[in-house]
């Protein structure tokens, strides 16, 4: 008996650092003092309860061995509750907040430049009465195409210029498909803005292949180019300055009839001639027009009564030109250090 408690204690005292060596924290040092120490059902504590059932001349020396044991398993337990306890302090010192450190500025986003600008013109028509259309971005030949007046043979409708998507499905080439959508939905009078994605086989300085687009529509009772132009002058002035100079030059667009190409006075050169306006003094800005009679016909408006304006201007080429960016594709190649400056 007294043999086999003296091999107990020699293997605990052989068990113990091994098992002491590989703790790494607080926790499972508790859960190893309790495996030795436990009142109830420590290896140790069962051990030393043995001695009581041994013979007088054996008790004392196993007496001895287990006191020894039971003191040097109480010291290292001390001993790597105290390494523990420094090594968490060292942790947490890492972790502190230095509240003398000067504050992180958290990075805060911001509009992109075309989206600026595409509220700006937003805020400009809707304080005068216009509202906000949208539609889809995939469309039908005939809404993109046939209902606006554009022929079977115009450039436009050939797959080297436009998204077709199959024969009569395309990525629409603008917006001017929502004021056909629009009209057929709502009698007159209307008074829209229509901004917008657009698609176009194009890419250089000026053009890319998505861009995005606004069209303005206003169908009325004696509706006449008056106040096409006056409507005109008053949103450009908003936009570019109160002293912008604007010209009308005549042109040719299938789904307006007249058609207007309107330009405004160089801002940057004062229409003394420089780079950004080749020297012309003007910058052409917008298409235009009175709505063609055959369109209010294709929505069942009787042209004889109702007439109409329509205009359409590209917002990335006004970005352009507001902020004196010389690369359309800069837009979309998504490089912080160029859209940070905005």
């Amino acid at each position: 008996m007294a043999e086999e408690l003296k091999q107990t204690l020699k293997k605990i005292k052989e068990q113990f650092p091994e098992e002491l060596r590989i703790i790494r924290d607080r926790e499972t040092l508790a859960e190893l003092r309790n495996k030795y120490l436990s009142r109830k059902r420590g290896i140790l504590t069962l051990a030393i309860k043995e001695i009581g059932r041994l013979k007088p001349e054996d008790r004392s020396a196993i007496g001895k061995l287990a006191n020894q044991l039971k003191s040097f398993i109480e010291k290292e337990l001390e001993k790597k509750l105290e390494e523990e306890n420094q090594r968490g302090e060292r942790e947490q010192e890492k972790e502190a907040i230095d509240i003398s450190l000067p504050g992180r500025m958290p990075f805060i986003g911001h509009f992109h430049p075309i989206t600026v600008v595409q509220e700006e013109i937003e805020k400009i028509f809707l304080e005068i009465g216009y509202t906000i259309e949208e539609g889809p971005e995939v469309e039908t030949d005939y809404y993109n195409f046939e209902a606006l007046n554009i022929p079977k043979e115009h450039p436009a409708r050939d797959d080297m210029s436009s998204f077709f998507i199959s024969e009569n499905i395309i990525l629409r080439t603008h917006t001017s498909p929502v004021q056909i959508r629009t009209m057929e939905k709502r009698k007159p009078p209307i008074r829209i803005i229509i901004p917008g994605k657009s698609y176009r086989r194009d890419w250089d300085t000026r053009h890319t292949p998505m861009f995005f687009q606004m069209e303005g529509l206003v169908v009325d009772e004696g509706i006449t180019f008056k106040d096409f132009k006056g409507t005109m002058e008053y949103f450009l002035r908003r936009l570019f300055g109160e002293k912008t100079k604007t010209r009308f030059r005549p042109g040719y667009f299938p789904f307006t009839e007249p058609s207007a190409e309107v330009d405004i006075g160089c801002f940057a050169c004062q229409g003394r001639g420089c780079r950004l306006c080749s020297n012309s003094g003007w910058i052409e800005i917008l298409g235009s027009g009175m709505v063609h009679p055959k369109l209010f016909e294709r929505v069942g408006y009787d042209p004889e009564r109702y007439s109409g304006f329509a205009w359409g201007l590209g917002i990335d080429r006004v970005t352009l030109l507001l902020y004196s960016i010389n690369d359309a594709r800069l837009f979309y190649e998504n490089d912080l250090r160029f859209l940070n400056q905005f």
